[in-house]
């Protein structure tokens, strides 16, 4: 009976440094964005007259104002959002036809082919600034939406073929072969089956998608020119010097710049953990 009891006061304890640990980081976590959040609704002059760290005075909404129309964030936003859900949809469209090619049939050097889109990822970015920004020139599509859309399907269609063919892969090849006696061609099969069957993994790409094409700062700077057409990171960089010592405005177009992404990942945070462990299908 003691030793029972001594069990249970070892797991309680244990359970409750978890969740003191766990609240702990959670809290240090939190912390530096509800100091961003509370910077951006206070006023200049409390700022200055009491520090950017003290207790704040005073409550108001015209710096996300001042950002959103003075600092362009309104215009900048929907640069992002029309490159973002683009990219998204046609990379997720072409990667999810590739991969199931790749997955379900006997194609010659699939598995050199897989390879190959899963090296072109491993190249560092930095190495293609040059080459993309001249091909951009060449093709006639420099400082254009477009061109940083297809820059970000090219390099997003690779990794997103790899994990969905290995999230394929894992199924069951009876209720491809059973479609098939039904009379079932290649698209029915992969639109009526395959495709609904790989929804979740989808839906964790889509969020892990927006939130990687929506901060991209690199790309948008090498293929971007004109202030109009920046998205919304390249446009912080512009308030930052626009408002220099304006902490307030500019901590309220960082809220603006990542309400998108959080609203993303509220919807599918359930998808975007399990995500985390798609490429590890066998």
């Amino acid at each position: 009976m003691t030793t029972t009891s001594a069990a249970v006061r070892r797991r309680r304890a244990a359970t409750a440094g978890f969740h003191l640990g766990a609240g702990t980081l959670a809290l240090l976590w939190l912390l530096p964005i509800a100091l961003v959040l509370v910077t951006g609704l206070r006023s200049f002059d409390d700022i200055a007259a009491n520090g950017l760290g003290s207790w704040p005075h005073s409550f108001t909404f015209d710096n996300f104002r001042q950002a959103w129309v003075d600092g362009g964030q309104q215009r900048a936003l929907i640069n992002s959002l029309l490159v973002t859900i683009p990219a998204v949809l046609v990379t997720l469209a072409l990667a999810s036809m590739a991969a199931f090619a790749l997955s379900r049939y006997e194609l010659p050097f699939r598995r050199s082919l897989l390879l190959l889109m899963l090296g072109g990822n491993l190249l560092p970015p930095q190495i293609l600034l040059i080459p993309v920004s001249k091909l951009s020139e060449l093709m006639g599509l420099h400082d254009t939406l477009t061109a940083l859309i297809g820059v970000q399907i090219g390099f997003g269609v690779g990794f997103y073929v790899f994990v969905l063919h290995g999230f394929m892969r894992a199924i069951p090849a009876e209720i491809q072969q059973a479609a098939v006696v039904d009379g079932a061609g290649p698209w029915q099969i992969f639109w009526r089956i395959i495709l609904p069957l790989t929804r979740p993994a989808l839906a964790a790409l889509s969020a892990l998608s927006f939130t990687w094409v929506f901060n991209d700062l690199l790309w948008a700077i090498t293929v971007l020119r004109s202030d109009t057409k920046m998205p919304i990171t390249a446009a912080l960089i512009g308030l930052q010097g626009q408002y220099v010592s304006m902490w307030n405005v500019i901590a309220a177009g960082s809220v603006i710049a990542a309400a998108p992404t959080v609203a993303v990942f509220l919807r599918f945070q359930r998808h975007f953990v399990a995500g985390l462990n798609l490429g590890a299908v066998k």
